[in-house]
């Protein structure tokens, strides 16, 4: 078979699964196992597959076709025009975030501030800060070691290893140091909503970054309260949040005595950041 036949093949196994990027998936599954960029395929549509890339390619489209992310399949996910490495242990990278960390940049532009993100993950949203805030250092914590694992990973690929720490820590934990930006996307999904989620997140995404508890601010509300004590004076706290779930953590934050300063719109214009400052314990 050549590329041509195997990418029409893979799409049309994938479009009967009813996925809709079907024809893109399918191109990114054969750039994988061919290790070359999509676009390299897409002009050399004649090029013959031999065999042992023709079992590997099925294998995956196979995967696909039980809705395992393709972010998970390719170990890899863009975000701030940057590759992170993922793993099923990291929840997957999404665009809303890029968001809150387009508004951080501008707020802290050549400043240089100490940063923590609460629940790493990947550690794209520090990475992708400390990109731009040259003068900036950061420390990220997960309670995931495997996450953590994928996080310096990335870090070391992004040349961040002299910027950033990275710690096994919970927020129970001690911190003996106060910083300027804390920031986190916590979990905050309702436990029982978590069965009503695409199959590709419910089945496939770590439920341990989904799982906010019965009402999903139970993460929300532990990140403004221990941000409290290790926020600097007019520190500011920056928390991706749920749809919906502004007017509840609004009020969490006021009573934690948090000023807002600005929201984050995502596409939808539906507010999926807030971004407040420490104004006193």
């Amino acid at each position: 078979m050549n590329a041509l036949e195997l990418i029409n093949f893979g799409a049309s196994e994938l479009r009967r699964k009813k996925i809709s990027t079907s024809r893109l998936d399918s191109e990114l599954l054969l750039s994988k196992i061919l290790d070359k960029n999509r676009e390299e395929i897409l002009i050399n549509l004649e090029q013959k597959i031999c065999q042992k890339y023709l079992l590997k390619y099925k294998q995956l489209i196979q995967r696909r076709s039980q809705r395992e992310p393709i972010a998970y399949i390719m170990k890899e996910k863009e975000f701030w025009s940057k590759i992170f490495f993922v793993s099923s242990d990291t929840l997957i990278p999404r665009p809303e975030t890029e968001l809150i960390v387009e508004k951080l940049t501008k707020i802290f532009e050549e400043k240089k501030i100490s940063i923590l993100d609460i629940g790493t993950g990947t550690g794209c949203i520090l990475i992708s800060l400390l990109s731009e805030l040259k003068n900036s250092k950061g420390i990220g914590i997960d309670i995931s070691k495997k996450a953590l694992i994928i996080a310096e990973k990335n870090s070391e690929y992004h040349g961040m290893k002299n910027k950033i720490k990275f710690f096994h820590k919970s927020l129970d934990s001690k911190f003996y140091q106060k910083f300027d930006l804390i920031v986190s996307n916590p979990p905050y999904i309702k436990k029982c909503e978590i069965k009503n989620l695409k199959e590709d997140v419910r089945k496939f995404e770590p439920r341990i970054a989904l799982d906010g508890g019965n009402d999903g601010l139970d993460l929300i509300k532990k990140v403004i309260y221990k941000s409290k004590y290790i926020l600097k004076i007019k520190g500011m706290l920056a928390l991706e949040i749920g749809n919906e779930q502004f007017n509840k953590v609004s009020k969490i934050l006021k009573k934690n005595n948090f000023k807002i300063e600005h929201i984050v719109k995502d596409y939808k214009d539906n507010i999926r950041g807030i971004i407040s400052t420490q104004i006193g314990n």
